[in-house]
């Protein structure tokens, strides 16, 4: 009997509400025949991954949960916009481990030339800008605007919206994007409502990674674990 796929997505903060509206926006790349899409909750996490330091805490308690699992998951998605862990947990060589800014991104450059990317704190920007250069993809971003709303502050939709809205008119307007990022994994409720607001195409991060996860599951795809290459 063939073993089903499964997709472990891992909500790296201990907020679970978070992990529930991580959940409920990923209804759609469930399927018929398709992997199993499966979320969880890092319960060893800050409430919120709102520093470098956050986002560093939760690396060794990340990788341990990815091991703890060894073959019961066939791909990893880290769901924090800061991919903490990423490049740790790809050293595992336990299956494809996917980070949600990378694949956020990644996504957001077929859809539009000029990226506009919507963070929660004016302190995640340059956080984020790091990513940007180690990705090589600089040069695409318009613009990185904040809510100034920490993740757990995000639950409040009209407060929320509102201010996603007046970023986002920003980002189109003032730095000519032409497709939007949201740089949290607890904006995903948002995404629709944003989108039909402003008349661009909006990303969320998570949904871009468990898409990738989809494809690489389905196509057989192994992970590099950045091991030495022989002579």
């Amino acid at each position: 009997m063939t073993k089903t796929a499964r997709i472990l997505v891992i909500n790296p903060n201990s907020t679970v509400e978070v992990t529930r509206e991580m959940d409920a926006a990923l209804a759609g790349l469930r399927f018929a025949g398709g992997p199993i899409v499966d979320c969880v909750t890092l319960a060893e996490g800050p409430p919120g991954i709102e520093s470098q330091a956050d986002s560093d805490s939760v690396i060794a308690p990340l990788c341990r949960l990815i091991e703890r699992t060894g073959d019961e998951a066939d791909a990893y998605v880290i769901s924090c916009f800061s991919d903490p862990g990423v490049h740790a947990a790809r050293e595992l060589g336990v299956g494809p481990v996917f980070g949600i800014a990378e694949c956020a991104i990644l996504t957001a450059m077929t859809l539009g030339d000029r990226i506009g990317v919507i963070s929660i704190l004016n302190r995640s920007i340059p956080r984020h800008a790091r990513q940007f250069r180690t990705l090589g993809v600089t040069s695409r971003i318009a613009g990185d605007i904040a809510i100034n709303l920490g993740v757990v502050e995000l639950g409040d939709e009209g407060v929320t919206l509102d201010r996603m809205t007046a970023v986002a008119s920003q980002l189109r307007d003032d730095c000519a994007a032409g497709v939007l990022v949201m740089g949290c994994a607890g904006m995903s409720r948002y995404r629709t409502r944003l989108e039909a607001a402003i008349g661009l195409p909006v990303v969320d991060p998570t949904q871009a990674a468990v898409g990738f996860a989809i494809a690489a599951v389905g196509l057989g795809y192994r992970q590099f674990t950045g091991a030495p290459v022989p002579d």
